[in-house]
């Protein structure tokens, strides 16, 4: 998606050879008219595959997730990295380590947000080593819905995310992809 690569050269720091910052555009500030396109594309991929939901991770998937669910007129749901003080019920859980804050957490669904019947549709900002969009199928599967896919707006193809979801069987859809970030250049893959 141009518009959004234009607003990565623009606005995106890098941090080192694997961190790129897009606080600017995702993060902290957002840009609701490029969400909005973000969210349109997205949509418009998916069209055809019958999505019941949009699922995202709390918090930097929220934006371009309703965009998605807005144009394709189906609920979002977002899983928790922490557990709700309210909620116990009917949680589920799993551990994700995050390779960019270096930590790990419990990623948490209340399950009576996803049934057998869904058909989910999982949107986040980035895709580097795949280890939250894999929690996020791994809670999807255990309320037995149907993924989807994955669709993400910035994906570094120099890290093992995108293998480790297709040979999972899951579809990749990726707005933006990076192949090197170095000194400050980010180098795009040429589709």
């Amino acid at each position: 998606m141009e518009l959004l690569q234009s607003k990565i050269e623009k606005d995106g720091v890098v941090i080192s050879e694997d961190i790129l910052n897009v606080d600017g555009i995702i993060h902290h500030m957002v840009d609701p008219a490029l969400m909005e396109a973000v969210g349109e594309d997205i949509a418009a991929h998916f069209a055809d595959r019958g999505i019941t939901k949009v699922v995202t991770v709390e918090s930097s998937g929220i934006s371009p997730a309703i965009m998605a669910a807005k144009s394709l007129k189906v609920p979002m749901v977002i899983l928790k990295k922490e557990p709700s003080k309210i909620l116990h019920a009917d949680l589920i859980q799993t551990m994700v380590t995050s390779y960019t804050k270096e930590m790990s957490y419990e990623l948490t669904l209340a399950h009576r947000f996803i049934q057998p019947e869904d058909h989910v549709l999982i949107v986040d900002d980035f895709l580097s080593n795949g280890e939250t969009a894999t929690a996020a199928i791994r809670l999807l599967r255990h309320c037995h819905a149907t993924i989807a896919g994955v669709a993400v707006l910035i994906e570094k193809t120099f890290q093992p995310g995108r293998e480790k979801l297709e040979d999972s069987g899951v579809e990749v859809y990726a707005l933006t992809r990076i192949k090197k970030l170095t000194g400050d250049q980010i180098l795009f893959e040429k589709d």
